[in-house]
């Protein structure tokens, strides 16, 4: 302890002293006390846990997709609609139970090879053909700070035929007082060339809970890197966009960040004033109404393209959880191969 403690001995008064060594052993175990990031295989999929208590889980197929759910923050309230994975005693107002492929959060896109992998029931005269994404295993669940899970999955056409395969690496922790997701896929052209569509239907979306959607007129707001807000913020260009509102009687919301490692950095963002919250860079002509082409994409065979995400669940507003910050520590970051 002497050769810790000296240097501080001889600069400072003998009380001085005695606070700080009082002190030290609390410090200490404050910083060795980090959140415990636990992950559970289940039938299901996998359960996420922080110091015990549930944080999310990773669902391997909920309807026609696999999907993260719920989306719990820090003080345990759950920032996602439920509808229509559960029914939930706060959601009763019937215009905000539409779109029930908006599951939590998940990543899928409307036009795959002519595929709608986004929509899950459509209009019977729409004459769509519906994709499904198949969880084929388990790569890595590993608890820990972060803990991680990493999936293949394959998207299958309506008579079986694998379009594509994709590998998911998720990351869950803790920052302080806030709960991230960071989310990585990588689309593989593993059966032929693919073929991505312009459409506004996609891409990595997340559905708000019912009182945080602006339409509910409870103080909910959006707000984008670039500035815009509310309906303004739908198909702006940007590296992050905000989305918070009341939730249990406090301001809480998420923040979605895109990774410039990302492809076509930085999205284009399908945000909408109801609740829906994605990120799509597919749909680039529609966001734009017709001022920019079309964002088709082919994927050659055996090539592959990668998407990065960072989800941060929070508290206050955009400015209050520092989001801006948050960016500009996320966009420096290398992520691992």
């Amino acid at each position: 302890m002497h050769n810790i403690f000296g240097p501080i001995l001889r600069c400072c008064p003998r009380s001085t002293f005695r606070i700080l060594l009082c002190a030290a052993p609390f410090a200490l175990l404050n910083f060795a006390q980090a959140a415990e990031v636990t992950v559970e295989k289940t039938e299901a999929g996998a359960d996420i846990k922080i110091d015990g208590k549930m944080f999310t889980r990773y669902v391997i197929k909920s309807n026609t997709k696999p999907i993260v759910y719920p989306l719990m923050s820090p003080d345990e309230q759950m920032l996602n609609r439920a509808y229509p994975v559960e029914k939930v005693a706060t959601e009763t107002d019937k215009k905000f139970l539409d779109h029930p492929h908006h599951r939590s959060l998940w990543f899928t896109h409307g036009n795959v090879n002519g595929i709608d992998f986004w929509t899950e029931v459509p209009p019977k005269s729409d004459g769509a053909r519906i994709g499904q994404t198949v969880h084929r295993k388990f790569v890595e669940a590993k608890s820990g700070s972060p803990a991680s899970i990493i999936t293949e999955n394959d998207w299958l056409a309506p008579e079986g035929r694998r379009q594509l395969k994709d590998r998911r690496h998720l990351l869950f922790g803790v920052d302080g007082d806030q709960r991230y997701i960071d989310f990585r896929i990588t689309l593989i052209a593993s059966d032929g060339d693919v073929k991505f569509g312009e459409t506004k239907e996609g891409s990595f979306g997340v559905r708000v809970a019912n009182s945080i959607a602006v339409d509910s007129k409870q103080g909910g707001q959006i707000v984008a890197s670039s500035g815009q807000t509310d309906a303004a913020a739908w198909g702006v260009s940007c590296p992050w966009v905000d989305y918070h509102g009341p939730v249990g009687g406090k301001t809480e919301g998420i923040a979605i960040l895109n990774h410039p490692s990302s492809f076509r950095y930085p999205t284009y963002w399908h945000v909408r004033t109801y609740g829906l919250f994605a990120a799509n860079v597919f749909g680039r002509n529609e966001f734009t109404k017709g001022k920019q082409p079309k964002s088709d994409f082919v994927l050659p065979e055996g090539k592959t393209i990668e998407f990065a995400y960072r989800v941060i669940l929070h508290a206050g507003d955009e400015k209050q959880a520092k989001i801006a910050e948050a960016f500009a520590k996320y966009e420096k970051e290398k992520l691992p191969d």
